[in-house]
């Protein structure tokens, strides 16, 4: 799962996937395996880039094996925020103070599973139509045509409704973007001051309402949509909620498994969440099989086996290829 080249690529390895299975700080882990945190710091921020990007392929490529014969997909568009508490990083958050940052990623669900396809880090200066034309070129460049992309209220933009106004799409909307308090179903057109009269985009706007309860009181809460569907509003909600939903679940289970560090390095952070996603990837295939803790167990019993020294990366690799395979012809 990790190549790193050098004497120490065991250790660190190690260091790396237990932290994850564990989901202990990597710098304690370091430690059971006789390695220093600042090697293990080294060989990630030397060569993190390449060992996060065949990561990503090995992701990928389960969620293919899964998809083989699918030629259309729903699309579900998102990020996820990690903050943490200390040494601010200059230029690589999404916040003003470099404390959090966002990785976006692009997903579908099927058969019950919650399949990457598309991941990207957010750092600073990056637009959220920046952010959803990447994802979708990664998608496109798979193979798969897009039958419909949801995305969250976070994406709302005129730059992004242009560019997925090609496709079918629902994209949840701030109510107080369009001011539209009550129930409403009918045409809506942006007035962004950032763009010309010509660059705004007509949409049909779907709004509703639920009601809350708080300090025994009740009142009705807004929520918008917006969207390119024929549908009836009821089963343009009902399928947004259907295909975006499993994202919010999906994102949970990626931080079960990531690991906590004391390094600021963008490439150290990037690579842990990565390694993280990986390792959910390996857990849809079980799922339905085992939950999330039985499997996080599972590979943790493992492991006494593939950490001897003088075949660990072979059996590494064996193993979950095995493993993988095995289910997938089930």
């Amino acid at each position: 799962m990790l190549n790193f080249q050098g004497e120490k690529v065991e250790e660190v390895a190690k260091t790396l996937i237990s932290a994850c299975l564990w989901n202990d700080s990597v710098e304690n882990k370091s430690r059971a395996y006789d390695v220093s945190p600042q090697t293990v710091r080294n060989y990630v921020e030397k060569q993190g880039m390449e060992v996060t990007e065949k990561l990503l392929e090995r992701a990928r490529k389960i969620s293919l094996e899964i998809l083989k014969g699918v030629n259309e997909i729903d699309l579900s568009i998102d990020w996820t925020t990690k903050t943490w508490y200390g040494k601010p990083v200059k230029g690589l958050g999404s916040s003003e103070k470099g404390n959090s940052w966002n990785y976006a990623t692009a997903t579908t669900k099927y058969k019950g599973k919650v399949l990457l396809l598309a991941f990207i880090p957010q750092v600073n200066g990056m637009t959220k139509d920046e952010i959803v034309k990447a994802l979708v070129e990664q998608v496109m460049a798979m193979g798969f045509k897009i039958r419909l992309i949801t995305l969250d209220a976070g994406f709302y933009t005129v730059d992004v409704l242009n560019f997925i106004s090609q496709f079918k799409y629902i994209i949840a909307v701030p109510v107080g973007d369009v001011k539209v308090y009550e129930e409403f179903d009918g045409d809506y057109t942006t007035n962004s001051k950032r763009h010309r009269r010509d660059e705004q985009v007509k949409f049909r706007l779907l709004v509703y309402s639920k009601e809350k309860v708080r300090r025994k009181k009740k009142s009705l809460v807004y929520f918008a949509r917006a969207t390119n569907l024929d549908l009836s509003k009821r089963e343009v909600l009902d399928l947004y909620n259907k295909v975006r939903g499993p994202i919010e679940t999906s994102y949970r289970n990626i931080k079960a498994f990531l690991p906590f560090t004391s390094s600021t390095k963008f490439v150290f952070r990037t690579l842990i969440f990565v390694l993280a996603l990986v390792l959910y990837s390996l857990y849809t295939i079980f799922k339905g099989e085992v939950g999330r803790e039985e499997f996080r167990l599972l590979l943790i019993l493992l492991f006494p086996d593939l950490f001897n020294p003088e075949n660990f990366t072979f059996n590494v690799i064996k193993t979950l290829i095995y493993t993988i395979d095995l289910f997938l012809r089930r």
